[in-house]
């Protein structure tokens, strides 16, 4: 991979991972409160659906902190090592995890009687929303998994080769 490609990809990570922080201290309890302020029967809300979605921003940054150190790995040309392996596995178990969190919102909004200011669609707009993450996240971290069994396959292959030259 060319070095200014992996650069510009870790300045892309970096860069999330600065907003995801500000996202977390700054976005996330402001619009919380926010939403209290507006619809003051959203308070005993506020403070779970904040801690997680702040807790979801962490899957994301940890699966980002992997991608970093992956590529790092790339630049040094050490891909296909068991090292490696580790790094997915981290990237798999944060998106598993950001999954169960969208998991349990959806499973919420689903049962609870949440008051609406209005005709009930903000409720439902979150449960649909939810309910696209939960299927994104399983669909992200299944795709994660085949990618695990290529790149198992292509160090096989890798070990096999250089056990012939």
């Amino acid at each position: 991979m060319h070095r200014l490609f992996i650069v510009a990809l870790r300045a892309a990570i970096a860069a999330a991972i600065l907003f995801g922080l500000f996202a977390q201290f700054v976005i996330i309890p402001a619009t919380a409160a926010d939403e209290v302020d507006r619809f003051p029967p959203y308070a005993p809300f506020a403070a779970p659906y904040a801690a997680i979605a702040i807790a979801g921003v962490a899957c994301v940054q940890v699966g980002l902190v992997a991608v970093w150190r992956l590529l790092a790995m790339v630049r040094r040309g050490a891909l296909f090592t068991p090292r490696a392996f580790h790094w997915v596995d981290v990237i798999i178990g944060a998106s598993l995890m950001a999954t169960l969190l969208a998991a349990g919102v959806t499973g919420h909004l689903s049962l609870a009687s949440i008051p609406s200011p209005g005709d009930g669609m903000e409720v439902i707009g979150a449960l649909g929303a939810a309910l696209a993450a939960v299927g994104v996240g399983a669909a992200f971290a299944m795709l994660v998994v085949v990618m695990r069994g290529l790149l198992h396959k292509a160090t096989e292959l890798q070990r096999e080769m250089a056990e012939v030259i």
